[in-house]
């Protein structure tokens, strides 16, 4: 863990998300979601059939406003 940190005051943050967890963090519709994917606001991973939200990604969107 951190040096110095309790472990009870860590927190740890996903490193992705799914799009119906990014809906629910955020507040952002579905299609919102989708067209910030397309013009390359947020970051995405596709692993298989699943697309992945970077978290970092979605973070620093409320970060600009």
């Amino acid at each position: 863990m951190s040096a110095g940190i309790p472990p009870e005051h860590v927190t740890l943050e996903p490193i992705s998300v799914r799009i119906s967890t990014a809906v629910k963090l955020t507040g952002i519709c579905r299609s919102t979601i989708y067209e910030l994917i397309g013009d390359g606001t947020i970051e995405t991973v596709k692993i298989g059939r699943s697309t992945f939200i970077l978290y970092p990604s979605l973070k620093r969107l409320f970060e600009r406003s």
